[in-house]
C-alpha cells in the first residue's frame, strides 16, 4: 500500500512562488510515476505535472510549461511541484498521486494511489 500526503498549501500573490511537497509512504519500489494533479471547485481534475521517477523525465500540462518544476527525491520518495509566477485563480485543489505504471503520464487513468489534496489559493 501506498498513500501519498501532500503539503505546502498556501495561499500566495500572483506572480509569486510556491512549493508543494509529497512524500509517498509505503514500498517505493512499486511506484514508477508520480504526478501532481489540479481541481477546482465545479471542474474537472487536470493533470499538472509529473514525473518517472526511475529516469527523473518530466511531463507538464502546456498550460505551466516554463512556469511549473516538478523534482524529486527518489531516496525519500518524495516529489516537489515548484510553482513560479502564479496566475490569480479561484481556490483549488491539488493532489499527489502515484501509479506503478501510466497509459498517460497527465491522465488520472493508471494513478494507483492518491492523497487528500492541499489547498491552493492565488490572490490577484
Amino acid at each position: 500500500q501506498v498513500q501519498p500526503v501532500e503539503s505546502g498549501g498556501v495561499s500566495v500573490q500572483a506572480g509569486g512562488s510556491l512549493r508543494l511537497s509529497c512524500v509517498a509512504s509505503g514500498n517505493p519500489y512499486t511506484i514508477s510515476y508520480m504526478g501532481w494533479f489540479r481541481q477546482a471547485p465545479g471542474k474537472e481534475r487536470e493533470g499538472v505535472a509529473s514525473i518517472y521517477m526511475r529516469s527523473g523525465l518530466t511531463y507538464y500540462a502546456d498550460s505551466v510549461k516554463g512556469r511549473f518544476t516538478i523534482a524529486q527525491n527518489n531516496a525519500k520518495n518524495t516529489v516537489y511541484l515548484q510553482m513560479n509566477s502564479r496566475k490569480p485563480e479561484a481556490t483549488a485543489m491539488s493532489y499527489c498521486a502515484a501509479a506503478r505504471a501510466v497509459g498517460h503520464p497527465l491522465r488520472d487513468w493508471g494513478y494507483n494511489y492518491w492523497g487528500q489534496g492541499t489547498r491552493v489559493t492565488v490572490s490577484s
